[in-house]
């Protein structure tokens, strides 16, 4: 096809505009292909054994479902770009914690519970609003209240201390166990949760949330 196009071209005749409609959507999408790449390759959190980002380390551009062959412990994280949910265990199960660009020399800064880190994921961008729906039962049941912005107290909010089912309608949520942004931690996506262990909780204890604003 290039060829035929190089022809024409070089005859001095137009090419014909079937030609150049193709050859427009084949740079199209190249240009797209080399964007997203370039974004994938940049993409990149560095797992250390050892704290102060000393040790046997990790660089890791993707998620993860099991980091269990690529180092024993993590004592120390950088996250050059992206945002990161961390797992305590394979499969993207046990303690979460969310990460973003910085340098965390040891686990106590992003809230760790211990030196185990076995899964990961990405958090991806999100450009709109935020919208989210919390309910005091089971399966939408009870009293609910819609909320777009971050709660730090929800308590104060919801008078309710317990949290049994939400709704995420828009954008990317972090629950929190205690006020003001503090405990263990649960990464929510946009969709339906009935109960709460489908959001990972042994409890349905919230005592905070917040929406996750991405820099890349």
């Amino acid at each position: 096809m290039f060829s035929h196009l190089i022809v024409l071209t070089g005859s001095g005749t137009s090419p014909p505009p079937a030609a150049l409609r193709c050859f427009s959507w084949l740079a199209v999408r190249l240009l797209l292909t080399i964007s997203t790449l370039n974004l994938l390759f940049s993409l990149q959190i560095i797992f250390y054994e050892d704290r102060n980002f000393q040790g046997r380390s990790y660089e890791c551009h993707s998620e993860c479902p099991d980091l269990s062959s690529y180092f024993r412990r993590c004592n120390s994280i950088r996250v050059e770009s992206g945002n990161w949910i961390l797992y305590e265990l394979p499969n993207y199960r046990g303690h979460q914690y969310f990460l973003h660009r910085g340098d965390y020399p040891d686990f106590q800064q992003w809230m760790g519970y211990n030196d185990s880190i076995k899964s990961c994921r990405l958090s991806p961008q999100h450009q709109g609003s935020f919208r989210i729906r919390i309910y005091e039962r089971e399966d939408f049941r009870g009293q609910m209240m819609e909320f777009t912005e971050d709660c730090p107290h929800v308590h104060e909010r919801f008078h309710h201390h317990d949290i049994h089912s939400v709704h995420v309608h828009e954008g990317y949520w972090m629950f929190y166990e205690e006020p003001n942004y503090k405990g263990r931690q649960y990464y929510l996506r946009p969709g339906e949760y009935r109960r709460y262990s489908d959001w990972g909780a042994t409890s349905p204890r919230i005592g905070s949330f917040r929406r996750l604003h991405h820099s890349y």
